[in-house]
């Protein structure tokens, strides 16, 4: 054990946490900085560090070129409009109908969240949204807020919900199959209680004031063209095809960095873009792999690299054992500790990194013979991703929200609001958490 040690690494570990609240600042720069720190100081005590290796052996690469290949190939589906156009049908379909509207664009941003990230799915959807509800004269608040709570509620179904759950999955080798046994019930239930309070409560409210459904001025069909430009129908169709049988894949062969890349290069095969002069169709690669964000890979990298630190220094043992000491060696304690402390701590922080720090822990705590692993497994799933509504800086996507609605004017959307609403139902999702655990662990 190294005290000292432990402490600088956790003060650079936060410092970097911290630089994540500053949006003007370039967080690639800081996240380099404080990892060259922590990996000099720590090479000065422990000789392992010392080694290049040492630091490589850290990144968890297949998780790393997963992320690549989702990522273009998102790009791939918003350059050719997939999102806008399923966006425009339901708009034209239901956008006089303002109930099933909301219906509508929960249910579906939650199931496109479930696959996608969930900021992907707020970027196309929240303008979509905002016109169609100005058009219809209501108020596009309560529409907003739901997508915000679904979306983080959208992220515990499936492996590849969220980016947490892609690092979670890939840790611990569970899939599709493991997510649709143990997280669905959970999911079923707690989105039905969401979507019908959020109904009650708060739409409700805001459709009382716009008054009856024939005092509004409806839909105008003209102003349409202000939603972005759609594709044809054989372009969504064979898109739709190919996301289905790439989810089919990832059900289907445990190693999805593998399923991503080749999935990558049939989407750019079926997605040819035009060159500037439009004259040309070419198939590019690189031509998306250029437009992925990879601020975001390189911030995993230098995540990666703490933990490996944290967990060589011991910090993460002590961490493990404190809260396995509060466990009281009960499984159920156990999993509601790890549910309520993984919840609140990605509430105050980006829930990534958060991620990242405890995967080490629950790791431990599922290889003792002690414990079982499911409840630890889906209480950490939870813990992880409902955490998010607790304040918007939890949630990449509710931190859109909020900014898109400021830019779009909406007055009612404020942060107070958000942390409200949000904290309400992350109080509420954890306490169904609760429930769905004690009958998981009685059932064992």
């Amino acid at each position: 054990m190294f005290p000292l040690l432990q402490i600088f690494v956790g003060i650079c570990f936060i410092g970097l946490i911290i630089v994540l609240f500053f949006e003007h600042v370039d967080y690639i720069l800081y996240s380099v900085m404080f990892i060259v720190l922590a990996a000099v100081v720590s090479a000065i005590f422990i000789p392992e560090v010392r080694e290049l290796t040492f630091l490589v052996n850290t990144i968890d690469w297949e998780a790393i070129f997963f992320f690549i290949a989702i990522f273009a190939i998102v790009e791939v589906l918003k350059e050719s409009h997939f999102f806008e156009e399923i966006g425009n049908r339901i708009i034209k379909r239901y956008g006089s109908h303002p109930r099933k509207l909301f219906y509508i664009f929960c249910i579906v941003t939650t199931l496109l969240a479930s696959v996608i990230a969930g900021i992907s799915i707020v970027a196309i959807f929240i303008p979509l949204i905002i016109i169609v509800t100005k058009e219809s004269d209501i108020n596009p608040t309560p529409f907003l807020l739901g997508i915000s709570v679904c979306v983080n509620l959208a992220a515990t179904l499936t492996p590849v919900g969220s980016v947490q759950n892609i690092l979670i999955a890939d840790e611990f080798s569970i899939g599709f199959a493991w997510f649709l046994a143990n997280i669905m019930p959970y999911f079923l239930i707690t989105l039905v209680i969401t979507l019908v309070s959020l109904d009650q409560f708060i739409l409700k409210k805001y459709l009382k004031k716009a008054g009856k459904p024939g005092e509004r001025k409806g839909l105008q069909v003209e102003n349409l063209d202000k939603v972005p430009a759609k594709t044809t129908g054989m372009s969504i169709k064979k898109n739709l095809i190919l996301l289905i049988v790439f989810i089919f894949f990832l059900v289907l062969v445990p190693e999805i960095y593998l399923v991503a890349i080749i999935f990558i290069m049939v989407f750019v095969a079926f997605n040819p873009y035009k060159n500037p002069d439009g004259r040309q169709k070419k198939f590019s690669l690189i031509h998306y792999l250029q437009k992925v964000d990879y601020k975001l890979i390189y911030f995993f990298i230098c995540l990666f690299m703490f933990i490996g630190l944290m967990e060589i220094n011991g910090t993460l043992l002590l961490l493990e054992a404190l809260i396995e000491s509060l466990s009281f060696e009960s499984l159920l304690f156990l999993s509601i500790v790890i549910l309520v402390v993984t919840s609140i701590f990605s509430g105050l922080l980006d829930n990534t990194p958060v991620t990242i720090m405890f995967i080490p822990i629950i790791l431990i705590l599922t290889n003792n013979p002690l414990f079982h692993s499911t409840p630890l497994l889906i209480a950490f799933i939870l813990g992880i991703n409902l955490g998010g509504n607790f304040l918007p800086q939890g949630s990449p996507a509710d931190l859109m929200v909020l900014e898109m609605g400021r830019a779009s004017n909406i007055k009612e959307l404020t942060y107070r609001k958000m942390v409200k609403i949000g904290g309400s139902y992350a109080i509420l999702h954890v306490l169904i958490g609760i429930g769905y655990l004690t009958i998981i662990t009685l059932l064992l």
